[in-house]
């Protein structure tokens, strides 16, 4: 994942620089700063330091600096106690989301103390004073405390800036739509109005003639180094006709130009509408899959609201996956994923296959596919709807089982197994009795409280399962 920009902000008081208690402290907290700056740039992230700031036009400056040179979050950290008064109107004025670290350089604090690690070790009530301000202002924020080196506050830290980056990102993008939506499915259905006006999201759709265009310009060159690629990726679970993967190659590399085209952040595709009027010979499967890898959202069946969700949340998350909960496993207790064909196989355990299907849908040509198993771990399962009063957020943190490949028998399908923390039983009346529908999206190695912190920005409210 390419590495995101964001500011770091350490907080102190002038009064210690005019009394000259800041002579003997700075020594040992500005080198404290700069480890924390490491360990952030250790995660992925270019930081975008600034020397300790105390007065109100030291703030702004900050801000102001933090803003051109494009950050998409900014972390605090206090040095020493702060006045909220002295940042809050940089801090509540500024878009850029806020991510409040509070750790110490000392770790015990106890009756053996010795007197001067309290003047390094103090900021904890500024961290209060600016919250409590922050919510007087109604700047939203996220906060994670913890010792440097014996508790995960770094790792938080990064979750919640990683969330905040998904949550910004989602406002002036495109989401692209081939066929429309699934005639139908209601649970998923938004009008483009709505997604422009509630998200800034604009859905964009192929003109006529378009794809077709795109089609007949892609080279064989190009089309023979995609079918090289595949074969180096994926293995065959059948022999797979050179013929088939030839035309389903073409037509794929035609809907990667139209995302290349139109800049676009996701994308979705109804596989009913797959026709000549549509410029397509075959439902580009592969496409979608490749297209997830890449980072770009993915949601089926015409789903433009669930796509944009995904394409969010892989600018700050790469390791996200549109899903569908397709069976119950009683006796596993765990809920069975899968698709006709789309899944994101960057998160595949081990190799993915292809194999080219019957396309029995419609008068589409049979597509060469990609299928595989999602590897296990830890996620969070997140699902967008629109309730009467609005739109909101189903989250729930999940397990992933990694299943032996000696006990996969499904080889043939995409799939994957989903363990929520409570039986499935009470998970599934849960997530429908709030109003889940029936796509959703898998985010691996986030939280839930992260995603609270997604949704907060975006003004969603939410429900955890």
């Amino acid at each position: 994942m390419n590495k995101t920009k964001i500011g770091f902000l350490p907080l102190y008081i002038k009064l210690y620089d005019d009394c000259g208690s800041g002579a003997k402290a700075r020594p040992r907290l500005e080198p404290f700063a700069d480890r924390l700056v490491s360990e952030l740039e250790a995660r992925n992230f270019e930081v975008v330091a600034v020397p300790f700031c105390r007065i109100k036009e030291e703030f702004k400056a900050a801000i102001a600096k933090f803003e051109a040179e494009g950050c998409k979050a900014v972390v605090t950290w206090h040095a020493a106690y702060s006045p909220s008064l002295e940042c809050i109107e940089a801090l509540a004025g500024t878009k850029l989301p806020l991510i409040v670290l509070d750790t110490t350089e000392t770790y015990a604090m106890g009756p053996t103390l010795e007197q001067f690690e309290i003047s390094l070790c103090h900021g904890i009530h500024g961290v209060m004073d600016m919250c409590s301000m922050l919510r007087r202002y109604g700047k939203a924020f996220a906060i994670a405390a913890g010792h440097i080196d014996h508790s995960d506050v770094m790792d938080r830290i990064a979750g919640y800036t990683r969330a905040a980056v998904a949550a910004t990102s989602l406002e002036g993008t495109s989401t692209g739509s081939i066929g429309g939506s699934f005639d139908g499915m209601g649970d998923f259905l938004v009008s483009d109005e709505e997604m422009l006006e509630r998200f800034g999201v604009k859905v964009v759709y192929p003109e006529a003639g378009e794809l077709a265009k795109y089609r007949a310009e892609v080279n064989d060159a190009d089309v023979k180094a995609e079918m090289q690629k595949d074969n180096e990726t994926c293995y065959q679970i059948e022999p797979v006709d050179p013929a088939s993967h030839e035309r389903t190659v073409r037509n794929c590399l035609a809907v990667r130009r139209w995302i290349e085209e139109k800049n676009l952040s996701a994308m979705t595709i109804n596989f009913r509408e797959i026709t000549e009027a549509t410029g397509l010979e075959i439902m580009p499967f592969m496409e979608a899959c490749k297209a997830m890898a890449r980072g770009t959202g993915y949601a089926g069946e015409g789903d433009v609201l669930t796509a944009s969700l995904v394409g969010a949340l892989m600018k700050g998350f790469d390791e996200t996956a549109f899903i569908e909960i397709f069976c119950p496993d009683w006796k596993g207790n765990t809920l069975l994923l899968s698709h006709m064909g789309e899944f994101n196989p960057a998160l595949s355990s081990g190799k993915s296959g292809m194999k080219e299907i019957p396309f029995i849908y419609g008068d589409a040509k049979n597509p060469v596919v990609c299928y595989g198993r999602y590897k296990g771990g830890e996620a969070v399962f997140l699902n967008l709807y629109r309730s009467k009063d609005g739109f909101r957020l189903i989250l729930s943190d999940v397990d992933m089982v990694e299943v032996r490949p000696d006990d996969d028998t499904l080889e043939v399908r995409v799939r994957g197994w989903m363990k929520p923390r409570m039986p499935i039983a009470d998970f599934l009346e849960a997530i429908s009795r709030v109003g889940a529908t029936h796509h959703s999206a898998l985010v691996y190695g986030a939280k839930v409280e992260q995603m609270v912190y997604f949704a907060e920005l975006l003004g969603l409210d939410y429900d955890i399962v």
